[in-house]
Order: C-alpha cells, then structure tokens, then sequence
C-alpha cells in the first residue's frame, strides 16, 4: 500500500497518544507486557509514559470522569505479529481476535487494554 507523501513540515508519525485509565496499575502492567518501558510515572502515578522506541502512550487517571473509555482504536505497527499474540497470551492477557491476514494488506490482531481502549497490533503483508 503506497504511502501519501508529506510536505516537509507536515505530520509524519504519531509521537504519543493519551488515554485515560480507572487503573493505573493494571494499566501500567498490560503495556509493560506488550514490552513497553515506563519513562516517566509508573503504577501509582496520575500520569505515566511508556515507550517503545519512537511510539509512546500516556496514561491519565486525572482524566477519569466516568468509567466509559475513550472511543476508537490504537493501530501500532509490529515487526513480528505472531510472536507478539504469543508473548501477550503468555502473560495472561485474551485477545479479542487471533492473528489473520486482512484483506487490506496487513496481518493483525486486536486486544482491549484493562481501561477498555481498542488497540489493533499489525504488519504490512508487504514490505
């Protein structure tokens, strides 16, 4: 799949996405497993960052205002779609779907954080 190019002082990456959490902890613990190091905060933190190389996700509990999550859906791309669905089943975690090819040119699988957030991990079927 081709991509747009970018104007040189146009938007090239996603550089943190911010969701709001009920449980710090729980939440700190499911991105920890997905092999995300926290860079700032931690489990009983108000605000804490994870990081996986150039890709971070904040975590707010100040932001709670009720128990429903934020709507939409995180797509993070792997270099290893597989070996990603297993590490995060050996920790315990359950995937809404097992690991397929779609037929827009990606293999993926989805899984709900412990807030509820939808988060979709995925690799182009070519490179």
């Amino acid at each position: 799949m081709p991509q747009p190019s970018a104007p040189a002082e146009g938007i090239r990456a996603i550089s943190a996405i911010t969701l709001r959490t009920g449980d710090m902890a729980a939440c700190v613990a499911f991105y920890r497993a997905l092999g995300m190091a926290v860079t700032f905060g931690g489990g009983n933190a108000r605000f804490t960052t994870l990081s996986a190389g150039a890709c971070h996700v904040n975590l707010s509990s100040a932001m709670v205002v009720s128990a429903d999550p934020f709507p939409g859906r995180i797509i993070f791309h792997v270099a290893d779609v597989d070996t990603l669905y297993q590490r995060i089943c050996s920790a315990g975690y359950v995937p809404e779907t097992e690991p397929e090819d779609a037929p827009w040119g990606e293999r993926f699988f989805h899984i709900r954080d412990p807030s509820g957030h939808e988060l979709s991990f995925a690799k182009p079927l070519r490179q």
